[in-house]
Formats: structure tokens, sequence, C-alpha cells
């Protein structure tokens, strides 16, 4: 927590639409590196957006982005107690305009003789240019301190070992041509010392054991984003490289090795002690091949294969794991709600249960402290507040604590939750919430079960009464830290002062940020002074004995004002002979000294000015027993606070004593007799107007967990559950307390069959594993059968054979019917699953004829390989369409109305995959067309693909001699080569039909009269290539002889001769009257079996010889003949 143990507001940022899960550590946080820093630390920049940005990371109970930037918490090190945690901050260099200043600096009581502080001032000389310093005290209870400045061009150092008095400059001790990048301190052995180069130069790491008096140099093979310093082991540490690859080190950094690669950032933690059972255990969130992402454990120097463990059997989504005390949370990726799961103690993960209707479209887990979960969820008809919910102990199911808790959208777009948990004293919170349009301020003495108004001090400064009277005006408090995590924000407490909170705020009917002041209470918000009529910054001195305050940087000052009696009076004291803009304020560096160190600029054009501050001189003695007086905690009277009477010490107000390092700070703790506060409603139900528990609408408080088995005991709710850790005793806690019952004996109910990632498809071959739940029934007397509708099926004798899933592997795609049936002594119920087995599609073919006529229905067909079965999707654009047509069979039919060239495109979507084919189809009045043969070394050649047809098209229509636009050749796919000759009318010809056809046909002729014998002589030829000719032939039917020698067959050889002689008359007849005999003009269908291809047309420049072409019958005309032919024959 920034600046001491206050405990600052917490703050989820925007997230995607999707619900998301994130959780926020107390620990501060620089950029990635430095999320296990136990040093003190201090950075001061300008107002650049990149700062500001890790600013609004650093603010404590802060949320990160679940999708891109991750959690701000991280794993590993909590060091000690708030006060022992290291403060990594960020402040600004505020940009100001010169002006004189005013000596009236505020309120105060001051002494006539003004007291000195004793302090000295270390200034960059000529160093403006720095706009970044980090100050690292080094050592258990060292005077050993480190300031690094950052600029634009690089990174220097300096140390200090008299507490901030003399600093000499580290960058010599390492040599003067290496760049510095980040300075890690150890959290569990202050004395040893990790620097980084800058990558941009070199990858090295410095090493010191020494507080920094000595460096030794190590070459590194990757460059480090950031560190993890384990707990406990002060050689142990985690690196995070650029190519998210992770590396471990038990030499404090001197050797690496690799651990995982891919992992995602900021999301690997050390082990936590007490819950893990090697204290090498590395968990960590990494990304399979195919983009999924799993949650992987392994020992830091044994992460092969062979060793991973995988807690989580399915896949995670990104950015959402988080190992916090005794738990760990993961977000499962659906279709839909989004999925929480939560470890307790390492144990199996559970759904998070929240109410069946808050259906969260973001989550945040808040702190995960104190034995139970606090998460903020906005529900689906939220938009800037967020529900407060608490957890039972197992972190598993949550009731509401508090509705729309105010947020505020803080630098870098997260958003700031107004929720601020008070040090030093259990389950007290401080909230700001949204109701009819107003912001007010509540607080909670009990974990959020009652929730209360503040009310405003009886007087302002000058002694005048305030008249503000509850419900209708009251205090209200801004909860937020400031943009400068190092200043105090607008509240702090401290864990070694229970009872006072320093804040602003303002008085009136609601929350505002003008005409505000500050204000303190002592007694723990049940009453409140003003004491300042501006904002201040104000830090706890002397464990919390004392109180300073500075006044805002945007004022200049020379002067901090000091109180020993919880504010009611402040002394000012002067620390410097000219005004200084206070940037940020190092309080208690160490414990056995009382140091402040001052960060600031005279002007925004000066150089860093550090002037250190020992305030021992404030004291006039070490406090004895004489000195301190006991104070009792209350609740507006009521002395029974989260089930205790609890007696806290405190110095007296106004002695001017030092406390001692062993200030004990609770006298003593008694335990109350529970009454109705110290229960909050079970999970649910919900508090009605009356104040009792009731059950919520969707809600059966009969249900009874199908784990509970005939003979066996289990604890019916009785609508309320004990606040955690309150710690009353009898009273009414047998009537509240959750009773102890027989498993009663009932049919199943409710059965629920998913599959384990909750998608309803599956590739092919894949290993589906389905998951069965029933809400009601005895599972141990319940037999469960799974038909996974492919003519396979499982039966288990109990439902307990089924908690890790019944895995299935489908050997085809297509759509499943997959069943579930529950069934025991007592009835039976069943329930269905459709599941999409898909692969993905590797080829598809359009098939559809070259030339169609006009206004004449036309069947389209998509060949895909490998063949599917139900589930593929196909998206057809037919001419001029913008829209497609969209099905889910194969096949189309279509009508063109107009005449000309036509495309057509599929797309066929099957899994992941997406494939198009493309054809051109001509659209006529009517047509004519020639099947054409090829020599048979021609198919030599032939290689069988799309460009190829293509090109021996435009050789044949070279051939052919005839005008472009009326010619179209076709080759076909496949062996033997085989072409389609089609002869098209003139273009806008269709107003006079009769008149061309009869043109077509006296064209058509012609061809025929001057060609027929060149191609029956096999005279029409090309040159495929040079010494390769290849023969066109006109297409002949080929039959059986029509004499046979054998005397006995002569009457079945004349029958067949009559056959062939009336068959060859019916041609005849047919040629003679075609122009009444519409389906000869018209070349309805072509044979489906082959692929279609339009060829494009080409000049005619060719000197070649004109050929005879004669006429023929559409393929498939002649195909039926030919059938005809042979069935006669073969009756014959």
């Amino acid at each position: 927590r920034a600046g001491g143990d206050s405990a600052p507001r917490t703050a989820p940022n925007s997230l995607s639409p999707s619900a998301s899960l994130s959780l926020s550590l107390s620990r501060c946080l620089f950029r990635a590196h430095t999320r296990q820093l136990a040093a003190i630390q201090l950075l001061l920049s300008p107002m650049a957006e990149d700062s500001a940005l890790r600013r609004a990371r650093r603010s404590g109970h802060e949320f990160a982005e679940f999708g891109e930037n991750g959690w701000t918490g991280g794993a590993g090190v909590d060091a000690g107690s708030p006060d022992e945690r290291g403060s990594m901050l960020d402040a600004h260099k505020q940009g100001r305009s010169e002006f004189r200043w005013n000596r009236d600096e505020g309120r105060g009581n001051t002494r006539q003789d003004e007291p000195k502080l004793t302090s000295s001032t270390f200034a960059l000389t000529g160093d403006s240019a720095h706009n970044h310093a980090v100050v690292y005290w080094s050592g258990q209870n060292s005077s050993v301190s480190t300031p690094c400045f950052h600029a634009s061009d690089g990174f220097f150092s300096f140390r200090s070992t008299d507490y901030g008095s003399t600093y000499e400059r580290m960058n010599d001790k390492v040599g003067s041509k290496t760049v510095l990048s980040y300075l890690y301190v150890c959290p569990s052995n202050k004395r040893k010392i990790m620097v980084l180069t800058d990558p941009e130069f070199e990858s090295s790491v410095l090493i010191s054991t020494d507080e920094g008096a000595s460096y030794q140099k190590y070459r590194l093979n990757f460059y480090v984003l950031s560190l993890l310093f384990h707990p406990t082991e002060e050689d142990w540490a985690l690196a995070y490289s650029h190519d998210q690859k992770l590396y471990s080190s038990v030499d404090f950094g001197r050797k690496w090795q690799l651990i995982h690669e891919h992992v995602t950032p900021n999301r690997f933690y050390w082990s936590v002690t007490g819950l893990d059972r090697e204290p090498d255990l590395v968990h960590m969130e990494a990304h399979t091949p195919d983009g999924n992402v799993q949650y992987v454990t392994c020992r830091a120097q044994m992460c092969t294969e062979a060793n991973r463990n995988y807690p989580f059997p399915g896949y995670i989504d990104i950015s959402s794991l988080v190992v916090q005390d005794d738990y760990i949370f993961i977000q499962v990726p659906t279709s839909g709600r989004a999925t929480y799961y939560v470890s307790y103690k390492r144990e199996p993960f559970i759904q998070i249960k929240l109410p069946k209707y808050s259906l969260p479209k973001d989550l945040h887990i808040v702190s995960t402290d104190e034995k139970q979960v606090f998460a903020a969820v906005q529900e689906w008809n939220q938009n800037d507040t967020y529900n407060l919910y608490l957890s039972d102990t197992r972190g598993i199911y949550f009731t509401l604590a508090m509705e729309n808790v105010k947020t505020t959208r803080g630098i870098g777009g997260n958003q700031m939750l107004d929720l601020y948990e008070v040090a030093g004293i259990k389950g007290m919170l401080i909230a700001n919430k949204r109701h009819d349009n107003q912001v007010k301020t509540y607080i909670t003495y009990n974990k959020g079960r009652d929730w209360r108004l503040l009310q405003a001090p009886a007087s302002d400064l000058e002694g005048n009464d305030i008249h503000c009277i509850l419900p209708f005006c009251s205090l209200h408090l801004q909860l937020q830290m400031s943009e400068n995590p190092y200043l105090s924000g607008t509240i702090s407490t401290k864990n070694s002062a229970p009872g006072i909170i320093v804040a602003t705020g303002n008085i009136g009917a609601e929350l505002s940020y003008n005409n505000v002041g500050m204000f303190i209470s002592s007694d723990a918000g049940n009453t409140w002074r003003p004491i300042f009529e501006e904002e201040h910054n104000i830090w706890f001195l002397d464990k919390g004995g004392a109180l300073v305050a500075v006044k805002q940087p945007s004022v200049p000052t020379r002067h901090l004002w000091v109180s020993f009696d919880e504010g009611r009076q402040w002394t000012q004291h002067s620390f410097s002979s000219v005004p200084l803009f206070v940037d940020g304020v190092l309080v208690e560096a160490g414990a056995e000294n009382q140091i402040m160190t001052f960060f600031g600029h005279f002007s925004h054009r000066s150089e860093w000015q550090l002037i250190k501050i020992d305030y021992k001189s404030i004291f006039s003695r070490k406090c004895t027993e004489e000195d301190y007086q006991t104070w009792h905690l209350h609740n507006q009277g009521e002395p029974c606070v989260m089930g205790q009477k609890q007696i806290y010490m405190k110095r007296r107000p106004g002695n001017y004593c030092m406390l001692g390092k062993d200030y004990s700070r609770i006298l003593s703790a008694e335990s109350c007799i529970c009454r109705a506060h110290d229960f909050e409603c079970d999970y649910g139900y919900e508090r009605g107007s009356d104040g009792n528990c009731k059950p919520a609408f969707w809600f059966n408080p009969s249900t009874v967990s199908r784990s509970c088995s005939q003979g066996q005991n289990y604890f019916n709710s009785t609508g309320y559950r004990k606040v955690v850790l309150n710690n009353c005793t009898k009273g009414v806690k047998e009537l509240y307390t959750p009773r102890k019952q027989q498993c009663p004996n009932r049919p199943p109910k409710g059965l629920l069959l998913t599959t384990k990632d909750g998608k309803l498809t599956a590739g092919l071959g894949s290993n589906v594993t389905f998951m069965v739940h029933l809400d009601e029934g005895d599972s141990l007397r319940t037999n469960i059968q799974l038909d996974f509708g492919d003519g396979t099926a499982v039966s288990y004798s109990n439902l307990s054979w089924t908690e890790e899933g019944i895995k299935h592997i489908y050997k085809s795609a297509g759509i499943f019917r997959v069943t579930a049936f529950a069934e025991n002594t007592l009835g039976y119920d069943t329930t269905t699953l459709y599941l999409h087995v898909t692969c993905p599609v590797e080829h598809v073919q359009l098939l559809a004829p070259f030339v169609v006529i006009r206004n004449k229905e036309v069947n389209i067909t998509a060949v895909v390989l490998p063949s599917h079965s139900r589930t593929v999707t196909y998206f057809w654009w037919l001419g001029n369409n913008t829209e497609p047509v969209i099905t889910l069979d194969g096949s189309i039919s279509h009508t063109f109305q107009s005449e000309g060239m036509h495309t057509i495109t599929v797309q066929v979507a099957a899994s992941n995959t997406i494939l198009q084919d493309t054809k051109t189809i001509a659209v006529k009045e009517f047509f004519k067309s020639l099947l054409l043969s090829f020599s048979p070394n021609l198919d030599e050649f032939n290689p069988d693909i799309p460009e190829w047809r293509q090109d021996v098209g435009r050789v044949i229509k070279k051939v052919a001699e005839f005008p472009e636009e009326q010619l179209l050749v076709a080759v076909f796919p496949g062996v033997p080569t085989a072409a389609e000759l089609f002869l098209l009318p003139y273009k806008n010809q269709s107003e006079g039909k009769k008149k061309s056809e009869e043109a077509l046909e006296r064209v058509w002729v012609s061809l025929g009269e001057i060609h027929e014998d060149a191609l029956n002589q096999n005279l029409v030829e090309f040159e495929l290539k040079p010494g390769v000719r290849v023969i066109v032939y006109n297409t002949q039917l080929t039959l059986a002889p029509l004499v046979d020698s054998s005397p006995r067959h002569s009457s079945s050889a004349m029958l067949m001769l009559l056959s062939v002689v009336f068959l060859g008359l019916a041609v005849f007849l047919i040629y003679k009257f075609k122009r009444k005999i519409p389906w000869i003009n018209i070349y309805a269908e072509v044979n489906q079996e082959k692929e279609q291809e339009m060829i494009g047309s080409v000049g005619q420049g060719d000197s070649t010889p004109k050929i005879t072409l004669s006429i023929y019958l559409s393929r498939d005309k002649c195909e039926c003949i030919r059938c005809t032919i042979y069935s006669i024959i073969s009756s014959v």
C-alpha cells in the first residue's frame, strides 16, 4: 500500500464487453519490474502519459485490465506488515508559473519562536533535465539509500550511507560506459541489490551483496522485462524476458535457466508458504502452440514437459490466473456468460457462485485477506457503478454487501472504485454509494453487514455550530488516491494508529469536489472534526503518534505542521530557507530513525532538491506508562465490534514523547454474546424490509446437495451465516447456525449436460469431455447413462464416477444428439445436447454450366472435400447480388434474367476454415454446342489443373478461327481429355430471337458443310509443344457390328439392324424439326460429375485453316441415345 499502510481505494479498469476477472494486491508496481521491491522508493516525473499510467497502476487496491494489461498484483513476497512493504511511487514535477511566495501559509497554532528542524539538502546541480527519480533504502535498519534518476539519455544512480546527508555517484562504480536501467533490492535480504543495464546497449545484470558498495557484472542472453524475488529464499528469482520467456535463478542472478516459453506477462508466481509443498514451485499462465492458455505449475529448476502439472484441466482466459493468499482464481472462456473458478488452499477448482441473476459483465477481486474474498461486480444494468460482494471462507458463495458503489475514471482510463478499507480495525470499510443521482459516503463496522452515513462535525474551525441533520445532511469523504501515490491522497489511516482517519471531504446532502476541507476522526469514524480549510497531504510520524501536514504541491512552502493531539492543535516548523514545491515525501525510512526526506524543486527550471529532515528534535523524551491511555473501539456507543470488545492503548494527546519500537496497540479483546448483526444473509437469501433474510425468488431453500446420500447428514442453512472473522459466542449463534439434518431419499432432478469447455462444437478426432450435473438427487444411488449419438453409449452406477468428466472421441463429422439419462428407484430425469463435430474443409469446387438459357432455372453445386454432413454453411453470391444466400445444402437453383457474363461465388465455412470458389456463366437466349475429343498423346501432358485447361481452350479457339464473342471452349477436368465447344449468338440479339436463331443456324450449317470432312479425316490438329501435335476429333458413337457370319444369328442381326434404322430415322426427324422442339436448341444441363470452367476467348489473328465442325446433339442427349442403342443391342 502506497505511503505507509493506509488502505487505498480499489480501481477496476474498463474492460471488454465480456465479463472479466481481476485482482489487486497490496504491493506497489514500477512498470512490470518491481512488484517485489521491499525498498522504499520515490519516483518523481512530469505529467507524461507513460508515467501517469504507471501512477494509476500503483494505487494499492487497484484493478488492472483483465485482457491486455493484466492484473495489477503480482505474486510472491508480501514483505511483512504494511510498514515494511516497499513503496515505489510516482510523483510529478508540477508545471508551474513563477509567482511570489505568500507568507500566509495556512491555518495552525504557531509558536512565537518558530522551531527549526535539523535538515540537510542535496541538489543535483546542473542536472535539471532528469525527469524521474527513485530512492531505494537498502539494508535492515540501514542508513544506506540509493536515489536513481532517469532521463531520456539514461539512468544515473547515487548512493548515501548517512540517511541522505551526502551522496556518491554509483555509475562510477560500474563503469562510465555502462547504461543502467532498473535497480532492485532483495526483499528478504536488503543488503543484496540487483541492477539491470539498458537492453538497447547491452543485456547484463550487476549484483551487489554489500548494499551497493561494490558490484559484479554478469552477461545475459535475454532482455529482462521484470523480476520477481522469492518471498523467503533470498537468492531465488524469476525473470521475464521481452520474448515472453520465463527464467529462474537460484544464485541471485548469476545463472539463469529457462522455465517456460510463451508465458503471459505478470502471470507468474512463486509458491505460497504453507500451501505449496515445494518452496521452488512456480505458478504460471502459458500459451499452447494453437493459441490457447493453460494454468501450469512446475519446479523452478525442473520444468520439463514431463515435470509440468496442469491443476485446471481445461483452457483459461488470458491474464486471468491469480495466486493470492489461500486462493487461486481463473476465468474460463465461454461463449456467453463468463465463468469464474476458485481453488481454496489448493483444493480442486470450484465454480464461483454469484446470485443467479447478477449476470456480471465485469468482475474484479478486490482483496483476499481476512479469510474471505471481496469482489466488485458490474452487472448487466450498470455503467459507472459496481456492486460489492463478500464470499464465504472458501471463496465460493458470494452475497451482496453494497449496491452501486461509485467509480471514478482515473489516469489511463482506469476505473477507480470508491471503497476504502480502514487500516488497524478489522471489518471497517468506507464506501461512496450512488443513489437517486446522489453520491453519499457510508461506513460499516461489520464487513458490509450494516452501513450508515457519517455524522458531520458539530462545529467549524471558528467554533460556529454546524446544523447538519441525518439523513438529509452528512459528511462525505473523497476516497481517491493521489495521482502521485507518494503524496498522501485524500484519505489516510495507519495500522499503528487505530481509530485515526484523516480525509478530504465536504458537508452537505451529497459528495462534492467544491468547497472541500480536511477532516479527522479519532474514534474510528464515530465523530469528526475539521482541521484545515484547504487540502493538505498528511502523514503519520512515530508509528502514528504524531501527524505531519504539508500543503498541496501546487503551492510552494518552507513549513510543515505537526500535531501530537490527533489534529486538535498544530505546530509550525521550518524545514527550508527557500519555499519548495514538494513533489514527494519519504517518511519513516528506517525503524530506528526519525528521518523524513522531501523531494522537490525551488522552481520548475531548477534541479532536484533532496532535503533530509531529522524530526527527532520535536520530541522531548521517550514515552513511559504514564503517557498512555486506553481507548475503547465502538460503533455509536455499541462496544461490540466484529463480536469483540476491543481496548486499545494510545498516547495521551499533547504529550511530546516518542513511542518505543515495542509499542503495543491492542490492550485486550473480549468476545461478545452473538446477536443478529453478527450474521449476514447466506447465499440465495436476501434481506427484507423487516431486516430478516428470506429466500430469493430464484433460490430453492429445500435443495440438498447431490453429494448428500441416504444415511448421511448435511447442514441445512437457516438463511444466515456468521460474518467471517466475527468472534462472538453463544447468544443467537445456535439459532442462526446451519442445522444438521439427515439426507433425504429423492428422485433425480435438474440434470444438466455440458461440455467441459462450455462449447457445442468440437474438432474431428478431438477428445470431448462431457460434464453431467445433477441439482437434486442421491448421487451415490443414481444411475447415469450417456448416449453419444454415434452408436456408442456408456453407463455409470453412480454420479461420483463422472466427476472428472466423461470423455469421447468422434470419428466422423456431423451433428450428434448426445443424451444423458439419470435414474434411481424414485424417478428419472433426462437432458439432451446437440454437438457439432467439424473438421476443416480442404477443397471446394463449384460445379455450374458454362452457358445457360435466360429465364431458365439452373442448378449450381459446391463439392466440398472432405465431405461433411450437416456441418458446413454455404454462402452464395449470384450475379450482382450484394448479400449472400445462406444454405446448409451444397446445391442451389437460380434463374438468370438478363443476358451476359455472370459471376457466381460460393464460400463454405466449417470449423474455423472458410474456402471460396468462383465461376463465370454465360447467359444467352439460345446456343449450340459440340463435344470434342483429342488424340491420346495429349493426356500425357495433362496435369489436370484449371490453368492448363484454360490454355488448351485458348489454343482450340485459335484453331476454330471464329469471332471471339461467339465462341466458347471448355476443357473438362480429368482424363481422357475432352472439351465442349459452344457457339453463341451475337450480343444483344434478344429482340430478334427468331431471326438470330435462323442466322445462327445458317452459320452452324455452313461450318458443318465446310469442316465436317476435316474433323472426320483427322485433319484438325494443333502443336502443344515442339514435336507434339494433338489431333482434334468430333466425338462419334461407336456401335457393335451389324452383320454376323453365323447363320443362327442372322435373324437377331436383322432385328438389330432394323432397330438402328428406326433410331436413325428418329434422329433425322428430330433434326429436321428441331426448331419446334425446344430442348434441342437449349443446353439445359451439364454433366455434374465433371468440373465446369469458363474459358476466356481469344482473338482471331492466327492463320489457321478453316475446319469442318459438324452439327451434334448436346452431350446429355448423346449419352441418352447411346444408352438407348446399347439397351437395344443387349436385348437383341
